[in-house]
């Protein structure tokens, strides 16, 4: 009777697999995310069209312009009166700024959605807005 295990076809695949990764590795890209600094961060547009997703994914929408129909208070509105209330505003002016403020706990989901529907409708100035660090 044999007590012993022969370990060499298990060095032969290890050696191949070895080879295979060694091989493939130049060829696989990275991924960075370079995401943006606080710091860094610019100064707030003048009386922009603010959309608040909350930690429930429920939208506010708070108009920030002199004369404002709401008086600068946030309204609920869900996306379809959103994209009504900024196709009205880019009437006068096309070139009116929407900032996204989504809650620390609100899903991703969420604010990509806001995100995706302003993008749709030809909304081009739109960003997120941040807390500076302290």
């Amino acid at each position: 009777m044999m007590s012993d295990i022969n370990v060499v076809p298990y060095i032969d695949v290890m050696l191949v697999l070895v080879v295979i990764l060694m091989v493939s590795a130049p060829f696989v890209n990275p991924s960075l995310v370079e995401l943006p600094s606080v710091g860094k961060s610019t100064r707030a547009p003048d009386a922009p069209l603010e959309v608040i997703v909350k930690a429930d994914g429920s939208l506010l929408l708070r108009d920030r312009s002199p004369g404002a129909a709401s008086g600068g208070a946030a309204v609920p509105v869900d996306l379809e009166q959103l994209l009504a209330t900024v196709r009205e505003r880019q009437k006068s002016r096309p070139d009116t700024p929407v900032v996204i403020a989504g809650d620390r706990k609100a899903h991703y989901e969420a604010v990509t959605r806001v995100l995706d529907t302003l993008y749709k409708n030809n909304v081009r100035r739109v960003g997120l807005v941040v807390k500076p660090s302290e």
